[in-house]
């Protein structure tokens, strides 16, 4: 998964503090800016688009829960403040988690994992609703329907998309082109393939069959296409 990019939104700071040193732990975040005020969190979120926010709910100016009310598309948002009775009403406002300071980096963890849980989900319904992919080939970018893709194939630092009309090949690695493809038709069988589930024939132990390619499974793939 890519780094989430994310901003505080916080006055105290030892707050800013903590979270900034809590956030560095963690690789895949990305602090991108700090603000002690809500009013100055607003003129950025008009030309930015972070991942995540840090808020505190009793805040100068304007409070976190009336802050969060005048977000019409608000990324993920997990709240920090010392009050707890702002919990139901948080969660009301779909925010993912609610932690109550002082808070230890263990529960900062669980709710970092919680984000970024939703943002997975959310890109494979993502994926799921498309039925098309748009691939750098040579100097553009090819559209490739699901439906016409039979198997991809690691060519070094290329991969090889094989489909019912043609062949393309693309400068990106299989790790890259599987995080892009719908999990539910699509299965990776070998460190160097991944076949469409809907385009195969029949299939062995070692081999898939599909129109006419026999593609191998590999050692470490012989359970994937168990329950087909």
């Amino acid at each position: 998964m890519s780094r989430l990019n994310c901003i505080i939104i916080e006055d105290e700071p030892l707050a800013v503090k903590i979270l900034t040193d809590y956030i560095a732990e963690i690789p895949s975040l990305s602090l991108q800016a700090t603000f002690k005020d809500a009013i100055l969190a607003t003129e950025y979120l008009h030309e930015h688009t972070p991942d995540l926010i840090f808020l505190d709910i009793h805040l100068p100016k304007l409070k976190g829960m009336a802050f969060l009310k005048t977000l019409t598309d608000p990324p993920a948002v997990i709240i920090t403040t010392a009050y707890h009775q702002y919990a139901v009403e948080g969660f009301n406002l779909n925010v993912t988690d609610y932690l109550l300071k002082p808070f230890e980096f263990e529960r900062f963890l669980v709710a970092v994992n919680k984000v970024k849980a939703a943002q997975r989900e959310k890109a494979i319904e993502t994926l799921e609703s498309k039925d098309f992919i748009f691939l750098h080939v040579q100097k553009k970018k090819v559209k490739i329907l699901f439906a016409d893709i039979l198997y991809i194939e690691s060519q070094r630092e290329y991969i090889r998309i094989v489909t019912t009309k043609n062949t393309f090949l693309s400068k990106m690695s299989t790790h890259e082109i599987e995080a892009l493809l719908p999990p539910a038709l699509f299965k990776r069988i070998h460190r160097s393939f991944i076949v469409s589930i809907n385009k195969i024939d029949s299939y062995t132990a070692e081999m898939v069959e599909l129109s006419g390619f026999s593609i191998p499974i590999g050692r470490g793939y012989r359970d994937v296409l168990e329950g087909l």
